[in-house]
Order: C-alpha cells, then structure tokens, then sequence
C-alpha cells in the first residue's frame, strides 16, 4: 500500500472519521463502517488529510490549474489542499459555490477565482449517488471551466444500485470521461485492517460486505 494510503487511513482513526460497527446508510444499506470527513476538524488533522490529498494526486499526474470544492464539505478540503499546494511551492486558485445563489452584494452562486478557461480539479470527500459532484460539474462547465478531475478521500467501491454493475465513482468517471482518483479505497482499508490488530475482528465484517455490494 502507498504510503498516502496508509497515512490517510492512519489518521481517519486518530480522528473517528472512520469508524466500525453497524451504520444503515442513507442508501438503506447496513454498513459495517462509516466514514465522516467531517471528523477532521482541526486544523492539524485538516493539514495531514491535504498532504494525503496532494501525494495522491501527484501520484496521477492530473493536468489542472485551479482547484473547486462544491458545497459544503468540498469547501475545507479544497481550502486546505489549496494551502498544502502553496506550501509546496504551487500558489493554485480557488473557488466553491454557494448551496443557494446570493442576490445582494456581488451576488450569484460562485466564490473564488474565475473558472473561465481554467482546467479544474474537483475536491470533495466521498460520491454517494453522484448527485453533487455532476451538480458541480454543471457549475464549472456553465462558468466556462474545463472539468479535469475528481479527487475524494475514500472510495467505497460498492454498487450504487443492486442492478448496476458500476460504483458510483465509477459511474461518474464514465459519464463524463474524467479521472476519479481516490486516496484510499475499501480495498485499501481492508489491506490495513488484515496488518493491524486492533482492526482484525471487523475484517470478516467488509469482506462480506464487499462480497455482497462491492465492484470489480
């Protein structure tokens, strides 16, 4: 496993961002474990998640130059990624947008840089239904922006309907013909769990779940 990958999901347990037990999802799914990106909520834990964002999409070679947070978690973890990018030596402009559209002071729903002619990288923390993430796409392309990608923190790897073949990150990457990329997948948290104690009594708990909903 990358050594991203690893610090990513090291930290997700240092934060209870990621947590085992018995979660019924709002797909009505039972999931042995459940992530909240929300968690991060410091700005040390907030910091660490951006370096694991930065490697991961280093790690891809994603061709961009601006970086978009769709509201409301796409908006610290841009932020924050925007930030770990300066502080590598990298100054990336940045916008999000409103969930409603302002109609006093400068108005509309957009926030930040210009997207115009930018080649944007989308910052979010996970694709459910794929619902936001095509909303933001529909943003960036109405604001003259050239989607480039999609970066989530994790990849549940599961279907998102019983009758398709295709997760929903899958299924977002095929639609529009964008990179998806992932700093950790359910196979990757499977991985980890196998090499740590703690978390080997969950094990046999994902491995059915994943036989059960997951991808290919």
């Amino acid at each position: 496993m990358s050594d991203h990958r690893h610090r990513f999901l090291q930290l997700a347990l240092r934060a209870e961002a990621l947590r085992f037990g018995e979660f019924t999802l709002k797909s009505g799914r039972v999931s042995p474990y459940f992530f909240n990106a929300g968690r991060f909520d410091s700005g040390a834990a907030l910091a660490g998640l951006a370096a694991c964002y930065a490697d991961a999409v280093d790690a891809e070679a994603l061709d961009f130059d601006l970086l978009f947070g769709p509201a409301y978690k796409g908006i610290p973890l841009a932020t924050a990624l925007a930030c770990e990018y300066a502080r590598r030596g990298r100054d990336l402009p940045l916008a999000f947008n409103r969930k409603e559209a302002k109609a006093h002071g400068e108005g509309g729903s957009l926030i930040g840089a210009p997207l115009a002619g930018r080649k944007v990288l989308i910052v979010d923390d996970v694709i459910t239904a794929g619902t936001a993430i095509r909303e933001a796409l529909a943003i960036i392309r109405d604001a003259g922006g050239v989607p480039a990608g999609i970066v989530i923190a994790l990849d549940r790897q599961e279907r998102v309907r019983e009758d398709a073949a295709a997760s929903a990150a899958q299924a977002v990457a095929g639609e529009h013909g964008i990179p998806v990329v992932a700093v950790a997948t359910l196979s990757d948290l499977l991985a980890f769990a196998g090499g740590s104690a703690a978390l080997a009594a969950h094990r046999d708990a994902l491995l059915a779940y994943r036989a059960r909903y997951g991808v290919v």
